[in-house]
């Protein structure tokens, strides 16, 4: 069977790992690169990329339509909420680290940093993030795979650095820097988990089903649930976390909108039975969105449209 992948080494590094996990069931994988218009337009905002949804994932689905691939490995976070029907998410990998990190050259914590300090990220939801925990400093758009954005850190480029934690994990680095609370910084839903999709009714569905993390897909869906209704895709400033409490009678949600400039935002944080957990997710998401959250995330999309549109217009191809 052949699996598609995009071509950064965290990519690979996922894609290996899913292929080591069938060949442990006796299935042979082969893998097969494809190259997609987030990985080729590096020097530009990511949101400018496809209008900022499933830049990394549509273009991959048209290949494995056509049949050229068998089975598509992505990073969750970057999948849109909705999805077609053809092409189910039909394994989620047990959750890394959910949380974000933030590198520094020294190892400053975010509260040390003095003012004016240059933060890196390639996330609109850290950049509000960040504006609203620490207005006084700047925060500057950082591209490139992680090598490349560590790199620019020790460069001097910027002061601090945000990543996903769970990529330093996936590639096996053992970076330190200082995990950031989910109270304050919020994940994106789905952050830290891999998903593996196929075609539907196939061999490769088969084959893939028994890879899936029941406790990781459950956390996944009711994050989606949670977001669902907010519109603006996957690159406007919208976190959803959920894990399961230690007795897994519970589960604790965490939901939040922000404005671009982190001004504003309307936040959800609960716990919410596991019996009728995803009715209640539901009902979080109604709420979220009467609070103010559709309206925020409707801002940011026509924002990020406005600044999309100048910055193409900018660029001679």
């Amino acid at each position: 069977m052949i699996i598609g992948t995009r071509g950064s080494q965290l990519a690979l590094a996922q894609t290996e790992n899913v292929a080591r996990l069938l060949k442990e069931r006796g299935v042979e994988t082969s893998i097969k690169i494809i190259k997609t218009s987030g990985d080729r337009f590096t020097d530009r905002p990511l949101h400018a990329v496809s209008a900022g949804v499933g830049a990394f994932v549509r273009e991959l689905d048209d290949v494995m339509l056509a049949g050229e691939i068998d089975i598509a490995v992505h990073s969750m976070k970057d999948m849109p909420t909705i999805r077609p029907l053809t092409l189910p998410t039909v394994a989620v990998l047990k959750r890394d680290t959910p949380f974000d990190v933030l590198i520094t050259y020294d190892g400053t914590t975010l509260d040390e940093l003095p003012e004016q300090a240059i933060i890196g990220t390639s996330s609109l939801r850290r950049t509000a993030q960040i504006r609203r925990y620490r207005p006084d400093l700047i925060t500057q758009d950082l591209r490139g795979n992680i090598d490349t954005r560590l790199r620019k850190l020790k460069e001097g480029q910027y002061d601090g650095i945000l990543l996903a934690k769970a990529g330093l994990e996936r590639m096996g680095w053992e970076i330190e820097g200082e995990i950031l609370s989910p109270d304050f910084f919020c994940p994106s839903p789905n952050q830290g988990t891999v998903a593996v999709v196929t075609r539907a009714d196939t061999e490769a569905e088969a084959a893939v089903s028994g890879l899936d993390h029941t406790e990781s897909r459950i956390v996944t869906e009711i994050e989606r649930i949670l977001i669902s209704e907010l519109g603006g895709g996957c690159t406007t400033p919208v976190g959803s976390y959920a894990e399961l409490t230690p007795d897994k009678k519970e589960i604790h949600v965490r939901a939040e909108v922000l404005s671009l400039d982190g001004r504003e935002a309307v936040r959800i944080d609960e716990f919410i039975p596991m019996l009728g957990g995803l009715e209640k997710a539901r009902e979080l998401g109604h709420r979220l969105v009467e609070m103010g959250g559709k309206r925020l995330a409707e801002e940011a999309l026509l924002q990020i449209s406005k600044n999309a549109c100048s910055t193409e217009n900018s660029y001679d191809y």
